[in-house]
């Protein structure tokens, strides 16, 4: 992870990952994150957000919850691989992995990035 706060386009690093983000979330769900705050921890960078739950799980959800589940489940999967790529090919940092978790009760998520050393 880079010493400095700022990106290589000028932008801080906490400025461009909330860009990356919301713009894997408008690709994916084809709306953004309603709030978010990042945040840098060493060679962590955490993503707090507030979402807008896909309106189709929400309709299926009390009648298949264990559908609703697999696809949560599925949809985080490739959200965590796109973002992936993203914050390697906009800021060239290669990433460890990814944990993420999503509350469809309140809408709210977090990511943690954790970079390569």
């Amino acid at each position: 992870m880079p010493d400095s706060d700022t990106a290589g386009n000028g932008k801080s690093l906490r400025q461009t990952m909330a860009q990356i983000y919301n713009k894997v979330n408008q690709e994916m769900y084809g709306i953004g994150v309603r709030q978010q705050k990042v945040e840098r921890m060493d060679d962590k960078i955490i993503i707090f957000g507030k979402h807008q739950r896909v309106p189709a799980l929400s309709v299926i959800e009390e009648k298949y919850p264990q559908l609703t589940l697999s696809v949560d489940t599925t949809l985080i999967t490739e959200f965590k691989e796109r973002l992936q790529e993203e914050v390697y090919n906009q800021l060239d940092l290669e990433v460890a992995t990814i944990l993420k978790d999503f509350d469809p009760k309140t809408e709210e998520a977090v990511a943690v990035i954790y970079l390569k050393r």
